[in-house]
């Protein structure tokens, strides 16, 4: 989402639009590379097969990448971490969801510290190892477990409960801050399985 003089709109700008408007993007040091949807939707109108769309897209770039952060509509973002934690499985990389209550754009949004602390997280390591490697939403300072979040909050900042339900990472001044995550055995040592089947009728 990002706003112009007279209105608020989804968008799919890529990677010059988004350091335009969050230039320090260019002092992280760390590679960048965006990959847009086409014509961009509202949060409220992804069904499955945009979920599948996303995990499709993960899969197509895992090797290449450390970590991945997913720009999305706050309204449903917690259904999309949701679905992704299942989707993609046997995951050992970052996948970091996150968005804003104000637009890119607009003077007082969050979506700029929202997005280089996703990034930030994505890209964080300890002896080599991904510090998160899992779906998860960083939303307003907090770090939530991707499939054990509800968004609760339609106009204030912080969207997601400020106790999060299941294992959070509260980001304070860095990742230094966080703990390490716990993993499923053997995790890191098999290769991601990309489902790439839903069903709405449940």
């Amino acid at each position: 989402m990002v706003a112009d003089a007279r209105r608020w709109h989804p968008s799919s700008h890529g990677l010059d639009h988004l350091e335009e408007q969050v230039p320090e993007l260019a002092r992280m040091g760390i590679t960048l590379e965006t990959v847009s949807f086409g014509t961009p939707i509202d949060s409220s109108d992804m069904h499955p097969p945009q979920w599948v769309r996303i995990a499709e897209t993960i899969g197509q770039h895992y090797a290449d990448f450390d970590g991945f952060v997913v720009l999305h509509g706050s309204d449903t973002m917690a259904y999309t971490a949701s679905a992704l934690s299942f989707l993609l499985e046997n995951l050992a990389k970052p996948v970091i969801l996150t968005g804003s209550q104000l637009p890119l754009g607009t003077i007082r949004t969050d979506g700029k510290e929202n997005l280089l602390t996703a990034i930030e997280i994505a890209a964080a390591k300890e002896n080599g190892e991904p510090k998160v490697a899992e779906v998860a939403i960083y939303f307003e300072y907090s770090l939530y477990r991707g499939n054990r979040t509800v968004k609760v909050h339609a106009g204030a900042f912080r969207g997601f409960p400020m106790r999060p339900t299941g294992p959070c990472w509260p980001k304070r001044a860095s990742t230094s801050a966080m703990t390490k995550p716990r993993f499923y055995p053997g995790a890191l040592a098999r290769s991601v399985c990309i489902h790439a089947w839903t069903t709405a009728s449940v």
